[in-house]
């Protein structure tokens, strides 16, 4: 299992956690401020509908909140296994 690890600021955070959900290879997004894991977002893996259903409002809503209040996040993305 793969783990991409991309430091993003603040304001991109949203647009990026978005892309990175669309792109369909990733299993699990973490948000970490100086190490500290912030949120941890399960992505499905197989299901067509997972990226516009996997960031449901509340999560977006939270994701927004912590863009607001840090200049730097690091993303993790935890990749599906190739076949």
């Amino acid at each position: 299992m793969a783990i991409e690890r991309l430091k993003v600021p603040g304001k991109r955070l949203v647009e990026t956690v978005k892309q990175l959900a669309s792109r369909g290879d990733a299993r699990r997004i973490c948000l970490l401020s100086e190490e500290k894991h912030l949120l941890d977002i399960p992505v499905a893996v197989g299901d067509p509908a997972a990226p516009a259903t996997a960031l449901e409002a509340p999560v977006m809503a939270a994701i927004n909140a912590f863009a607001t209040m840090i200049s730097e996040c690091t993303v993790e993305v935890e990749k599906t296994e190739e076949s």
